[in-house]
Formats: C-alpha cells, structure tokens, sequence
C-alpha cells in the first residue's frame, strides 16, 4: 500500500479563527476568481474581432489551461525562492500585464500570449495560496479552510461574468479585460498585506534536511503520486467534463438557451452553498467521508443524465452533479496539502497540481472523442463510470481513520 504522509506539524487550534484570516487567505481568491471568470467567456469573442477562426478562438480559451498546465512546476520554484506572500503578489501582477496585453493588441499572435501569461499566473497563484493556507492553518481546521478557499474562488468565477456583462454592455468587449485587470490588481494587493510565514523550527541536534528538488520530491513520493494521486487526476476529468456535459445534454433535447443557462446556474448555485459544511464533515470525520460521496453522487448523476427526456428530470441530473462537486470543494487541495512534507511543500503541491491539471486537459478531450465517435450519451456515460472509478480509488486509499489529516492508508510490510 501507499506510504504514509508526513506527519502533521503540531499546530494547536488555541486562539486560531478563520474569521481572523477571511480577509488576507480569502479576499485574493475571490478577486482572482471574479477576475478569470470576466474574461473567460469575452476571450474567444476578442479572438475572433481579431481574424480567429472559431477553432482558433476556442485555441485562445485552451491556451489559459495550458499555461497553467505547463507552469505548475515552475510555479513550485517561485513559491520555494520567493515566498508565497510574493509568489501571490507576482501572480496578481503578471496576469493584470497579460490582460492589458490582451486589451491593447491587435495581433492574434500577441493576444495568444497575453492569454498564456494569464494562464501562467493561474499556476502560480494557485499553488502558493494552497501552500500558504497549508501550513498557516492548524491541520484541524485545514478541510475547512482549503474547502473555502475553492468555494470562494468559485463564487468569484460566478460573479465576474456578470460584472464583465455589465461592463461589455456600456463600454465594449475590451471593457471585461479591464474588469479582470481591476480585480487581479486587487488581489495582488491584498496579497501583499499576508503575512510572512516563518520556517519550522529544527528539533534540538537535529541537521538541516538536504535541499530538496522537483527530482528529489518525485522519488521520495512517487507511491503516493500513483496511488491516490491517480484518484486525484479522474476526479479533475469528471469535474472539467461536467461544465461541457449540461449545455451539450440541453442542446441534445432542444432545450433553448435560457433554459439551458438556467439549469447549469442552478447546477453552479447549489455547488456553492456546500462547501463550508463539506470541509467541516472532512475535518471531523475524516476526507474518506466527503471525497467518496462526492464522486459516487457526480457518477450517478452523469449515468442518469443520458436518460432524461426534458426540463426536469436534466435539472435533477444536473442538481446531483452540482451537489457532488460542491461537497468536494477543496477536497484535492486537502488531501495534497495532508501528504506534502514540511520542507520542500511546494514541490510536491506542484506536482500534485500538475496531476490536476492534466486530468482537467483530458476529461473533457476524452468526452469530445467519445461523443464523436459513439455518442454523446456514451461520453457522458463513459465520464459517469469515471467519476465511479475515481470514487474506489479514493476509497480504498483514504482511510477509515476520522483523525483529520490522515488522508492516506499506511504502508504495510
């Protein structure tokens, strides 16, 4: 079986409030959020302004994903040489650059980059909010803050989209690019008021660990990555999949486009008003009891939307795959951050956000194959039986245990 995550620090709860950090581990999360999700649906529309094809401008859209796919690892060393205070701060600035870019240009080619670099920022910012909050929250409190974390970044993806329609209205579509700069420039400066985490002490005769490297960190938990941390990669699939799956199944039963805009909102506002509740099950309970439903009820959700027939009975399958995915807010991030060493965190969150990553790339990639060589009823399916998979996996590598952050079964030998 797996080897066993580092122990947890001793990190007493006496005195300690998530209220006392919202602002400074929360407030970035939500500007960056509102600020992605402003641009995201005007980024394409940009593109083709420019002379994009469509395939082209929906290249424009991938090209985010892939900044932040191919940076999570340059990411890990940012955090490790600067810090995670001003890995955030960098973060902010350099995607606010890469949307005025994007606003100021009239080159497609130019506009692509803009769009990496905003992609980039993402890796990085990522990372180091989730190795911050690792390590400056006591580890039973730590589901609950991480699920928060990803509960308001998603509010913020909710509420930017609405912001940037208001501001497209009246200003134009570059007006949504400004809407993002306004928000990630926000974040950074909030970012910069963190305060700085000091290094864990070395016990009394003990030596400084060697210098710890991306290599290095492969090795030392290489049974991890393959064991739960292939779990992690089908539970990114499964979620990247769902955003496609509800406006595709809609179209597929001719539902109009309000309707199906209606039903995915719904799908998305139960997906946020689980995840403080989730996090608190997984900190008292333990992760085994929220990151198993969660997949088991998207699995059943995505296996019964093929066999709706209209309005209701897509909305219940969307509800279902809505709530799943809410309960599992920030559930990735907790069991990375359970298993990730003192020295040498961000490394390993790296490579467990770039595990992530790839499973997000491929989810929806695997449910386009199938859709059109079978059917997109058997895509969906197909994703369904995933989110199925993933839920053994998980199963059968988090344990029973309730302590909170224990997230892996002991090796036995």
């Amino acid at each position: 079986m797996s080897s066993a995550p580092a122990t947890p620090e001793p990190s007493t709860p006496d005195g300690f409030s998530l209220k006392k950090i919202a602002l400074p581990a929360f407030g970035p999360s939500l500007l960056f959020g509102l600020g992605e999700g402003a641009i995201l649906p005007i980024v394409p529309l940009v593109a083709r302004d420019l002379g994009a094809s469509v395939p082209m401008a929906a290249m424009m859209v991938a090209l985010i994903s892939i900044g932040s796919l191919l940076n999570n690892i340059p990411a890990s060393l940012i955090t490790m040489r600067w810090g995670e205070r001003w890995a955030i701060v960098a973060a902010g600035i350099w995607s606010a650059l890469g949307m005025a870019i994007c606003v100021m240009t009239t080159h497609l080619g130019v506009f692509a980059a803009g769009c990496f670099m905003v992609g980039m920022s993402q890796a990085v910012y990522n990372l180091a909010r989730q190795s911050y909050l690792t390590e400056a929250v006591p580890v039973m409190y730590r589901a609950r803050a991480l699920s928060t974390l990803g509960g308001v970044m998603r509010i913020g993806m909710f509420v930017g989209p609405f912001l940037a329609a208001a501001a497209v209205h009246f200003l134009g579509l570059s007006a949504a690019f400004g809407v993002g700069i306004v928000a990630v420039t926000c974040a950074a400066a909030v970012g910069a008021r963190i305060p700085d985490l000091e290094g864990p002490p070395l016990p009394a005769g003990q030596t400084a660990p060697a210098t710890v490297t991306v290599i290095s960190t492969l090795k030392d938990h290489r049974r991890v990555f393959l064991t739960l941390g292939m779990g992690v990669l089908l539970v990114s699939a499964v979620r990247a999949s769902r955003q496609a799956v509800i406006p595709l199944w809609a179209d597929h039963l001719a539902l109009a486009p309000a309707v199906a805009s209606l039903i995915y909102g719904l799908s998305g506002g139960i997906d946020m008003l689980v995840f403080y509740p989730a996090g608190k099950v997984m900190d008292q309970k333990g992760r085994r009891w929220v990151a198993v439903p969660s997949m088991l009820i998207m699995g059943a959700g995505l296996l019964l939307m093929p066999l709706s027939i209209g309005f209701v009975t897509l909305l219940l399958a969307a509800l279902a795959i809505g709530f799943g995915n809410g309960i599992g807010s920030g559930m990735n991030m907790t069991l990375g951050a359970d298993h990730s060493p003192r020295h040498g965190r961000a490394h390993f969150l790296g490579v467990w956000r770039l595990m992530s990553d790839i499973g997000s790339s491929c989810g929806p990639a695997l449910l386009s194959f199938l859709a059109g060589t079978m059917s997109l009823a058997a895509g969906i399916a197909s994703t369904g039986l995933i989110a199925i998979v993933a839920a053994g996996i998980l199963a059968y590598w988090i344990p029973h245990g309730a302590a909170a952050g224990s997230s892996i079964r002991k090796k036995t030998s």
